[in-house]
């Protein structure tokens, strides 16, 4: 049996020169047409695509050659199994139409509801549920958290309709901080349109509370989004404009926003700054004493203020000092947090191989595989992501070949 050059073909007519170019676009193409932000398609998938034994794609892959090329795999050189049957193909305007009643059912029901009774003490009974999800994202990751969280955020706004005065402004507040948690979640999912969405309901519902520590907070989670989309002009007006007034605000949502203006400063280039609000943020922890239950990671992460200068010194480029940094950070953080150490673990690879030690990074990258694997964060998959680009360096040494072989589980295609 030859080669598939039937496929090479299909590629080489869109102008896909290489099979690393074919399978990045694939790639964009299938998480897009999907929405599915785990859906991967490594070059080494693809050159075996190409090679004499191609085997057989699965049905959504299949789904996305169709889209890229206008063509089943069957005419595209793979084996066809027995009993093979083509799937129907949506439209992508269809696929995106279903996703947005997804993310957006819980946040636009319509209204008004029923009149009914809401006893004050519900408030107390979502602020402690808040407490335990905020636990569990730490142990479980997104997936399993979006559809528990954002069903209690509906039943907040389903109850704010009936409520009166004090309660009702009670409820607003949790529904921002339930809002605030699903926008969370669905950025951690690597859904960046459903994040979006959701922090754009956290601010409404913050406005509506008339809570200026609330209002300041909302602002904090929208520059987050704009973190993860590399805007650091944007994270910065946020942030200011979160301070603007920062003495009608509890010291720690001043933190929250000195900290995400660091990001801001750090992908814009600017160590000093960053700096400068890390140290400013750290001199308020010691004054962090609000009951507030919503936005609590100052105190409830370890090291928090270095995780994130850390974080900017690696986007600064400055593997040396950060690798330092999280050496420190991960001693303190407790195994517990499965999530959030991965995502540290995955950053600490990457600030190895920028300083030059590529074996550590390797060994690091071991551990971070298995949790992002576990969690399936698309914030670790993005991190991981990173850690191959700083590894390019030694990609066609053993040590590259072995990290090749140890991100497989998060990298490989279907």
């Amino acid at each position: 049996m030859g080669r598939n050059d039937a496929l090479r073909a299909a590629r080489l007519r869109v102008g896909w020169r290489s099979a690393e170019r074919a399978a990045e676009e694939l790639q964009r193409l299938g998480q897009r047409v999907l929405d599915d932000a785990h859906f991967t398609v490594s070059a080494r998938t693809w050159r075996r695509w190409e090679g004499r034994a191609p085997g057989w794609p699965s049905e959504d892959t299949a789904s996305v050659l169709h889209d890229a090329f206008g063509l089943w795999p069957e005419d595209l050189g793979f084996t066809v199994p027995p009993g093979w049957i083509r799937p129907e193909h949506h439209r992508e305007d269809d696929v995106k139409r279903r996703t947005f009643v997804t993310v957006t059912a819980a946040a636009l029901a319509p209204g008004p509801a029923a009149p009914q009774h809401v006893d004050p003490a519900l408030i107390d009974y979502f602020q402690q549920q808040l407490e335990g999800h905020y636990r569990a994202d730490m142990f479980l990751g997104p997936h399993d958290l979006i559809g528990t969280v954002s069903a209690q955020y509906q039943l907040i706004d389903k109850l704010v309709r009936s409520a009166k005065g004090e309660t009702r402004r009670g409820l607003l507040r949790a529904g921002a901080a339930y809002a605030a948690l699903v926008g969370w979640l669905y950025q951690d999912a690597g859904d960046m349109d459903g994040a979006s969405f959701w922090r754009g309901v956290t601010q409404e519902i913050a406005v509506r509370s008339r809570d200026p520590h609330l209002i300041g907070y909302s602002l904090v989670n929208q520059a987050q989004v704009r973190t993860d989309l590399g805007d650091g002009a944007a994270v910065v007006d946020l942030c200011e404009a979160a301070l603007e007034d920062p003495r009608s605000l509890v010291p720690k949502v001043r933190i929250m926003a000195m900290q995400q203006q660091a990001h801001g400063a750090s992908l814009t280039g600017d160590r000093s700054t960053v700096d400068r609000l890390i140290d400013t943020a750290d001199g308020l922890l010691s004054r962090v004493d609000d009951d507030l239950p919503w936005g609590n990671a100052c105190r409830r992460t370890p090291g928090y203020l270095e995780v994130q200068r850390a974080t900017c010194y690696g986007r600064l480029g400055l593997g040396t000092e950060a690798a330092s940094l999280w050496s420190q950070v991960l001693d303190i953080v407790p195994e517990t947090a499965r999530r959030d150490r991965g995502v540290y673990l995955a950053r600490h690879a990457t600030a190895a191989a920028g300083a030059g030690e590529p074996e550590q990074a390797l060994e690091i990258a071991r551990t971070a595989t298995g949790i992002a694997v576990e969690t399936r964060s698309a914030r670790m998959r993005r991190e991981l992501s990173a850690l191959q680009r700083a590894m390019l360096p030694w990609q066609d040494a053993p040590v590259g070949r072995d990290l090749a072989e140890v991100l497989a589980p998060v990298t490989e295609g279907s």
